[in-house]
């Protein structure tokens, strides 16, 4: 640990966008596992099995690197797995329910075109390790907005129920799409010290920017503003609570096994 991660001005603020990007990733990742099995082709089966787990990849890289600034003994497992449903900072829009195929094609469209612009505000921040592995992801997500944007085409373009379903999913999902930008305590700070490149909503801004083009294309509704933005990490569902119980299953069997 150097330079920014050390600084007593910038760590807390540096722990905040830390642990939100990893429950973020970690999140989606397990929600989106669920399809396993049970996907509505064989293809999509391999395919979201294999986002879900590029998710939690992202997630462990980032939970690792939240470990070393935090240096309190807790290891990337024991942050990840190890705390309560309350204690998580994922956005709101990552709380509904798992849902149908359209559901889960409208958050995933909604939560990596926002990451992606999230991404790219920490990309040249002034901590290697952290640009360093931002690079790495955002070479990954790329795969991302192209299968989910594939399959937002599919269904918008595709009428009749595939269509309803879709627009359904977003009117669900799209007031809590901007939680992803979420105002996070001592965003200043990160500014200030070049590891955010602008406030969360100035990125916002660029994100409604980005998705725009596609949405007017294919005659869906931009999202509108969160309801309550500064409380779009804090609150989360019984849909929420579920998926806790089922990812910590096996680490509460044994919470010291080496794995």
């Amino acid at each position: 640990m150097s330079g920014p991660a050390l600084d007593p001005a910038t760590r807390p603020a540096l722990v905040e966008i830390l642990i939100s990007m990893a429950d973020d990733e970690f999140v989606i990742g397990f929600s989106d596992s669920e399809w396993t099995g049970i996907a509505p082709l064989l293809e999509e089966d391999v395919a979201m099995s294999s986002l879900a787990q590029d998710e939690i990849g992202h997630a462990k890289a980032f939970y690792e690197l939240l470990a070393g600034v935090l240096d309190d003994g807790r290891d990337a497992d024991a942050i990840a797995y190890d705390r309560e449903p309350a204690e998580y900072r994922h956005c709101r829009l990552l709380d509904h329910p798992r849902g149908d195929w359209a559901d889960t094609i409208a958050r995933r469209f909604l939560y990596d075109t926002a990451d992606a612009v999230r991404l790219e505000a920490v990309a040249a921040c002034s901590w290697s390790a952290l640009a360093d592995l931002v690079a790495k992801i955002r070479r990954e997500e790329r795969y991302h907005l192209m299968h989910v944007g594939a399959w937002l085409d599919r269904l918008a373009n595709g009428g009749g129920e595939a269509r309803r379903r879709l627009e359904a999913a977003l009117e669900r999902l799209a007031p809590d799409a901007a939680t992803v930008f979420a105002p996070l305590q001592g965003e200043a700070a990160l500014v200030e010290a070049g590891l955010l490149s602008a406030p969360m909503d100035a990125h916002e801004a660029r994100w409604r920017a980005s998705i725009g083009p596609t949405l007017e294309r294919l005659r869906l509704p931009m999202p509108p503003a969160a309801i309550d933005p500064e409380r779009g990490r804090l609150d989360h569902s019984a849909a929420f609570d579920w998926l806790h119980g089922e990812f910590t299953m096996v680490r509460r069997l044994d919470p010291v096994a080496t794995w």
